[in-house]
């Protein structure tokens, strides 16, 4: 029997179902971002654009994907939304004959105020970041509910991408949806005055998901390119909506001279590479380039603890080799950015620097006093950069002691193999 060529039907309806997901990952958080902007519910939102998936799963296969796919999936779902508000104000005109109109015109009219007075930027898909990162939820539930709304990304790819199961991850973003109807968020920008703090919120967020895929917490693999593109697209997306904010500009070179080193951040086999002993000619030139761009942006606006870190990773996108890394200016960066946001693992990577520029002992020391930090009690890495600065003092079996604590420390398989290959090696002399 022969194979079935690309007219077989199914074969088309599976290429079919691919073009769909691959529009609904492009389009998705435009569609929801429309859809708040017209219920004011993110919620019912993402349910008419779901709606719309499930009829354009139904018709593409038949008819053929639209030229315009966007446009087509917003006409279908603003359809089933203008049929609700239909629905709704028929209710309205029956409360009316129980004499309630007066009170329901007084409320709505109230509203309308309220949208126009707080609509000062006016772009749905901001709104929509701002919505999903609101502080009325944990950073886990703005992460999940941030990936699902704007990345357009499944239940079961965010809880692989966060190692829970499917459930929680479920039960995670519909108590978020849940939390936002309950405390009466409105799909809105934050007023002015209050939007330093919501825009600290929104980049933490996007870093929190950056962060995991750079070095993910637990599972087989050391990192998770694909969460790395996600952040990076919301960081760009956020940086053409707000061009004027240096802090935005900052967390996206920041992100972009980061992710320039994946290539290199593992082998060929997936094993971990530590920066001193990656090839750096293996690093993205392109997204090195990009991020020093980014970086002379946020840089003119100001700047602030992003910017500072991007400053950070700028020195070693600029370095040639790791010997030749300027450790002095490092820790001279830390040491600001420790005094804006004293953070510990921001004092963890001080530490770090100053061990390096002015010699381990002075490192040990720094890291000596984190020890009691309870943040840092069960943090894999704070053992390791003992393990570290002992190795460079000569202190082999000591060092070798704290390798192996971070190695039972350490949910990621990965990262336990390098920890265990550091505790089993060889004494080594100091440099």
């Amino acid at each position: 029997m022969a194979a079935a060529g690309p007219t077989d039907p199914e074969d088309f309806f599976r290429a079919t179902r691919r073009a769909v997901e691959a529009v609904w990952r492009i389009e998705s958080a435009r569609l929801i971002a429309g859809l708040a902007r017209l219920v004011r519910d993110v919620g019912l939102a993402e349910e008419l654009a779901q709606d719309a998936l499930v009829v354009a799963l139904e018709q593409w296969p038949r008819t053929g994907i639209p030229d315009d796919p966007g446009p087509w999936l917003m006409a279908t779902a603003k359809h089933r939304a203008i049929d609700l508000l239909r629905r709704q104000e028929r209710y309205r005109t029956k409360l009316n004959l129980l004499g309630r109109d007066a009170e329901i015109q007084q409320q709505s009219a109230q509203a309308d105020l309220d949208a126009a007075l707080d609509d000062h930027i006016g772009d749905d898909l901001l709104r929509l970041m701002f919505t999903a990162a609101h502080p009325v939820l944990s950073a886990e539930a703005q992460a999940a509910l941030t990936l699902r709304l704007l990345g357009g990304l499944t239940t079961g790819e965010i809880a692989r991408a966060f190692l829970i199961p499917d459930p929680t991850a479920a039960q995670r973003i519909v108590r978020a949806k849940r939390a936002l109807a309950d405390a009466g968020v409105r799909f809105e920008m934050p007023t002015p005055d209050d939007m330093t703090d919501r825009l600290s919120s929104v980049l933490g967020v996007i870093y929190l998901i950056f962060n995991e895929g750079y070095s993910a917490t637990g599972g087989e693999s050391w990192t998770r390119p694909e969460l790395c593109q996600e952040a990076l697209r919301l960081g760009r997306i956020l940086a053409s909506l707000l061009p004027n904010e240096a802090e935005v500009h900052g967390l996206v070179a920041l992100m972009e001279l980061h992710a320039s080193r994946l290539p290199a951040r593992t082998d060929a086999a997936g094993q971990p590479v530590l920066l001193r002993d990656q090839d750096r000619r293996r690093w993205d030139r392109l997204l090195i380039r990009r991020g020093l761009e980014a970086l002379d942006r946020a840089e003119s606006l100001g700047g602030g603890p992003c910017t500072l870190q991007a400053e950070i990773a700028a020195c070693h996108a600029r370095s040639p080799s790791a010997e030749e890394t300027d450790w002095p200016r490092i820790a001279a960066l830390y040491e600001v950015l420790a005094y804006l946001q004293p953070t510990p693992v921001i004092l963890l990577n001080r530490a770090v620097a100053v061990g390096m520029a002015d010699g381990p002992d002075r490192g040990l020391r720094l890291v000596d006093e984190l020890t009691e930090e309870r943040a840092l009690r069960n943090y894999p890495q704070l053992p390791a950069v003992r393990g570290e600065l002992l190795t460079l003092m000569g202190r082999q079996d000591e060092a070798r002691t704290e390798f192996a604590r971070a190695a039972e420390l350490t949910q990621n398989q990965a990262e336990r193999i390098l920890y265990l290959k550091s505790a089993a090696a060889p004494n080594r002399q100091p440099e």
